[in-house]
């Protein structure tokens, strides 16, 4: 019987290929490959493994593909046509576990950073200025932290909270019963009235697509901290520029924007951009806060292990 065999269409961290032969499986690695391409090549192939960079849907696989898995070396499934792939009895697995750690640790560095004036600082030594009473900080311990969505991003940021004395309250649309030692289960309402710093673990989708808007951030009782480590386009960045300006939203961490590069920027959003940038109250970074050298391992061992559970006929 001939091994099973998948098909990378992108970068993969190099572990992931003696970890898919202890399991028994044959990978052909082709990270350069067009869509065009992948539209010829696929066939035949078992299983596909992806990052980001294309869209797998029925353009792509067409009517009678081979393919029983797709298997996203990441978090989120926002590329993946999951109506169609779901059709085609093709199994979807990603790999949330392999980056939640770096998540979590990210989303608290980040939120210290932003609460202790870190990048702020940092800059004005660096120019020769000794400024302490006006980067005087705020802490962490005591603050209400609302989260939304308490997967595996979520849940692993809570638990990292757990040594603050925070009061963690989180609320996930699809889920109940969950409180547990990090967090106590909670209504959009309960956030809305108590949470100090709000932070998005949620994935992309067409319900959470421009979410938070500034009619939203007006909801919240207290001027917030918002802390995006999910997706770009679940904040609009024209909204986010009104509420910081309008004290609303009194600082933001922003890992992703909307269109991510900014040369895919509409105007109002380059212009919500060009604002947010000379706010010292804002931290961007460039989608970073699952990536670690550590969670580029994690990863593919998490997709090995689903990989591997997997019952498939050939």
């Amino acid at each position: 019987m001939t091994s099973p065999t998948c098909l990378i269409i992108d970068s993969m961290h190099e572990s992931l290929f003696p970890m898919l032969t202890a399991i028994g499986w044959e990978a052909v690695s082709l990270p350069t490959i067009t869509r065009d391409e992948i539209k010829t090549k696929h066939h035949g192939f078992d299983g596909l493994i992806v990052r980001s960079k294309t869209t797998i849907d029925r353009d792509l696989l067409g009517e009678n593909p081979t393919i029983k898995f797709v298997a996203r070396a990441g978090a989120g499934i926002d590329n993946l046509d999951v109506e169609y792939l779901h059709e085609k009895g093709i199994q979807i697995l990603h790999a949330s576990e392999g980056n939640r750690d770096a998540v979590g640790e990210y989303t608290v560095g980040a939120l210290l950073s932003l609460m202790r004036n870190i990048p702020h600082a940092d800059h004005q030594v660096r120019e020769g200025i000794w400024e302490r009473e006006g980067n005087r900080g705020e802490e962490l311990m005591g603050k209400t932290v609302g989260i939304i969505g308490y997967g595996n991003m979520g849940n692993a940021f809570a638990r990292r909270l757990a040594g603050f004395a925070c009061n963690v309250l989180a609320y996930d649309k699809y889920k109940s019963g969950f409180s547990d030692a990090y967090c106590k289960e909670a209504g959009m309402e309960e956030l809305f009235v108590e949470t100090d710093i709000l932070s998005l673990h949620i994935p992309l989708t067409n319900e959470t697509r421009k979410l938070i808007t500034l009619d939203y951030l007006k909801r919240f009782n207290k001027k917030i901290i918002v802390v995006n480590t999910a997706r770009g386009e679940i904040v609009s960045l024209a909204d986010m520029a009104q509420a910081v300006q309008q004290g609303q939203v009194r600082g933001a961490v922003l890992d992703v924007l909307e269109n991510e590069k900014l040369k895919t920027f509409t105007v109002e959003q380059q212009q919500a951009f060009n604002i947010l940038r000379e706010k010292t109250n804002v931290i961007f970074t460039p989608h970073i806060a699952g990536w670690t050298f550590e969670s580029h391992v994690k990863i593919n061992v998490a997709l090995t292990d689903k990989i591997k559970a997997l019952e498939l006929t050939r």
